[in-house]
């Protein structure tokens, strides 16, 4: 329960310790002991510690809690009822979510090794409103009436598609998990969750607060377990009628494949980014500028889909604002997620952490410069400690400029005039999100134009809100979250014609 004081670094240590998390799969409104699956050790980010013997799920258990969505689906225990009456019952999920904050935050921070702080203040909030939002909608969707003239009436009606397949990632489970949540239940469909290997533990709570909600049994499912596994029985099984990712593209590629394999389920991707940012000369202030590039990309240990990865600075100015970027990353300091003042965590664990660190040799081999950073910190603590880094004289060419590192690893390159800088930022199989700083209005608005990204940033980076879509052009996928068009995704259009003749 959310207590009233402010919990310190040792009362959530304490509470830590008594932790006594959900491991089993949720199926048909009950925890479950799955049929084929095997235990697997969910790992802190934070120290490596065990955390819990996660029951993972395997093909059998993916069969029977689509077996149940769909039973839920077709006997209409949610799908029919009101729009007000979900809304209800979504508002007192919302609701629950803001009571269990803190519980739902510490099994997040020690499950991606997200600073608590923010899982206190952005990760739990964040999806107890998008929950709210979406509920809210409920009830406020309407039809059409076709221009058919006086001898016919058409109506045009949206339906609930049935059984969604929901796989959301490791690195804000809770927020994009209610981001697939919000519209797939306003909207009347059941759906089957799969969490990431790598944090399950909030999706599994979640489940049973739906359930004191009053979402009927069956219409949440929750699954955890591997993607090769779970995810590809969910991806091919026909009584799933969509699949709603987030990831990587090479995920999204398999997903495609399994989708025409099977019943060629629709599939909504959003599978990451190199976002650029452009700074120009004219930038209003490279203070403020520094500092929101620093954030965009050392955020959650830069384990951010739309992060800011690459920072394209005018040439004029590169110098002035590279030593500002950096004074700005060396006053970053990796600590302990559990310290309520710590700003930067770990990544989601040692595996993840090579990787990163093998780009930052990648780039050093190909001729960037590490101007701070690029080296493991904290490694006496057992954590995935990585201090924020910066890699300077960076070209298009690079993969450090090309490829998703997802880390708090920064990119900087440079450019004379503005049509390079475009050119630059758009030389990118990716598409979610840039950013330009220019305090000239007008070549704002035709630098937005022109950059082929799904979210266009104006001297700010990040700023967002549930009331606006997001996703991305090109490889980074197809479909909308967030906002009145992720109803779309979740909901059929039916024509029905009446003759009046």
């Amino acid at each position: 329960m959310t207590d009233t004081t402010t919990p310190t670094h040792a009362d959530w240590l304490d509470r830590a310790k008594t932790l006594r998390p959900q491991t089993r799969p949720f199926i048909a409104g009950d925890y479950v002991t799955p049929l084929d699956g095997a235990p697997v050790g969910d790992r802190s980010p934070r120290d490596g510690s065990v955390i819990a013997e996660i029951e993972t799920a395997g093909a059998r258990d993916v069969d029977k809690a689509v077996t149940a969505a769909r039973e839920a689906f077709d006997d209409g225990r949610w799908a029919d009822r009101s729009p007000v009456a979900r809304k209800r019952i979504l508002l007192r999920f919302a609701e629950l979510v803001r009571t269990h904050a803190d519980e739902l935050a510490l099994l997040e921070s020690l499950d991606v090794g997200h600073p608590i702080t923010d899982a206190t203040r952005v990760d739990v909030p964040g999806a107890a409103n998008c929950l709210q939002w979406y509920a809210e909608a409920a009830d406020k969707q309407y039809g059409e009436i076709g221009p058919t003239g006086p001898d016919a009436l058409s109506l045009v009606t949206r339906e609930p598609l049935g059984v969604v397949g929901a796989l959301v990632p490791w690195n804000y489970p809770l927020i994009i998990t209610a981001w697939k949540l919000g519209p797939a239940l306003a909207t009347g469909n059941s759906v089957v969750l799969k969490p990431a290997t790598q944090s399950p533990l909030t999706a599994l709570r979640l489940a049973s607060l739906a359930s004191e909600a009053g979402v009927p049994d069956g219409v949440l499912n929750v699954l955890p377990g591997s993607g090769a596994v779970v995810g590809e029985a969910l991806a091919r099984h026909a009584g799933v009628d969509k699949l709603a990712f987030t990831g990587s593209i090479a995920t999204g590629r398999r997903l495609l494949h399994a989708s025409a394999d099977s019943n060629l389920k629709p599939v909504q991707l959003e599978l990451g980014g190199k976002s650029p940012q452009l700074v120009l000369a004219d930038a209003p202030d490279l203070d403020a500028a520094a500092e929101a590039v620093g954030w965009g990309i050392f955020y959650n240990a830069g384990q951010t889909c739309n992060a800011g990865s690459r920072v394209l600075v005018q040439r004029e100015i590169k110098d002035a604002f590279l030593e500002r970027l950096v004074a700005f990353a060396e006053q970053l300091r990796p600590a302990d997620p559990l310290d309520p003042a710590t700003q930067l965590g770990s990544l989601v664990g040692g595996e993840h952490l090579d990787a990163v660190l093998g780009y930052v040799e990648i780039g050093r081999r190909e001729g960037a410069r590490v101007v701070t950073g690029g080296a493991r910190v904290l490694q006496e603590t057992g954590g995935a400690y990585l201090a924020p880094t910066i890699l300077d004289g960076v070209t298009s060419g690079m993969r450090v400029a090309r490829e998703e590192i997802f880390g708090p690893v920064l990119a900087v390159m440079e450019f004379d005039d503005p049509d390079e800088g475009v050119e630059l930022a758009n030389d990118t199989d990716y598409g979610l999100a840039a950013a330009v700083w220019t305090s000239n209005v007008r070549l704002a608005h035709r630098l937005s134009r022109r950059l082929r990204a799904g979210v266009v940033w104006v001297n700010t980076f990040d700023a967002a809100d549930v009331t606006v879509p997001f996703g991305g052009f090109k490889q980074s996928g197809s479909g909308r979250d967030k906002s009145l068009h992720a109803l779309d995704g979740y909901t059929q259009l039916k024509t029905t014609w009446m003759d009046l003749r």
